[in-house]
């Protein structure tokens, strides 16, 4: 026994040291500009995610007083439809460097990542007649917190997370498969963030589909690849009910050389409330 949890730890910690060549800018101009951050093309990755995401909120099940988001990288953009259905936002990345980066876009400080392209979409399918920088202004104002967090500990959130959780809803983009060595610290990781959600509550998640390996900069960064049918079960392990699964297979065009993905997956679901 004592050997598995040695391997386990050398093979977390060998991922948080890969981490700290991190770069947030190049990672985002390879998946949030053109060809991948075409918004404009149908069968775009883009539009994709941004329409399971506003389809979902629309339904008007998700919703409440408290969303986290976890591991959100140096993105925004996983959040745009959720700013209307929660007024208390938490955000959280492992690194500072991408917290950094989530608090120059919610300063408008000068030279942060421009997000506008993603927010106009986000309105123009949702269809309220709401302007791009209300949009903006709305998810800046109910983005309560940055805060560190490590999917890979018992409580991921440390005591930061005292009087912030449990939480109404979860969203996680392409963090769990991208921060574990292997298929059984994916599903831990998966079991320590679902402590963080109420029961009842739900989860959207969002990730890669047998991708080994991405690009951030100098970085060339490990990904467990994991199928459609693995991530179900891993939901059904952690004690979630599956409201929605959907599946995008990356086209061709999209196949930039920035990682080996073939595809991306969306999950509902609900994590089931104590008998």
């Amino acid at each position: 026994m004592s050997g598995i949890v040695a391997g386990v730890s050398s093979g977390l910690e060998a991922v948080a040291q890969s981490y700290q060549g991190f770069q947030p800018r190049p990672y985002l101009v390879n998946n949030y500009r053109p060809p991948r951050g075409d918004l404009g093309r149908p069968d775009g990755v883009g539009p994709w995610k941004l329409g399971c995401l506003a389809q979902t909120f629309a339904s008007g099940e998700v919703r409440g007083r408290s969303l986290l988001d976890v591991g959100s990288g140096p993105t925004v953009y996983q959040l745009l439809s959720a700013c209307a259905h929660f007024e208390d936002i938490t955000m959280t990345d492992f690194l500072e460097v991408n917290r950094q980066e989530l608090w120059a876009w919610l300063r408008q400080d000068p030279g942060a990542f421009d997000w506008s392209p993603y927010s106009r979409h986000v309105c123009l399918i949702e269809g309220k007649g709401e302007t791009w920088q209300d949009k903006e202004r709305q998810l800046r104002e109910r983005v309560r917190r940055v805060l560190p967090i490590d999917v890979h500990q018992d409580q991921p959130l440390g005591p930061a997370g005292a009087g912030v959780v449990p939480v109404d809803a979860l969203v996680s983009t392409f963090c769990l498969e991208a921060v574990s060595p292997d298929k059984a610290s994916f599903q831990r990781a998966l079991d320590h963030i679902t402590t963080l959600l109420r029961p009842g509550g739900h989860l959207l998640l969002i990730g890669a589909l047998e991708e080994s390996f991405y690009l951030a900069g100098a970085a060339r960064l490990a990904v467990v690849p994991v199928k459609e049918e693995e991530v179900r079960e891993a939901l059904a392990r952690s004690g979630y009910g599956i409201r929605d699964f959907r599946t995008y297979s990356m086209p061709a065009s999209l196949l930039t050389g920035v990682d080996d993905v073939r595809g991306v997956f969306f999950a509902w679901a609900q994590k089931r409330a104590v008998p």
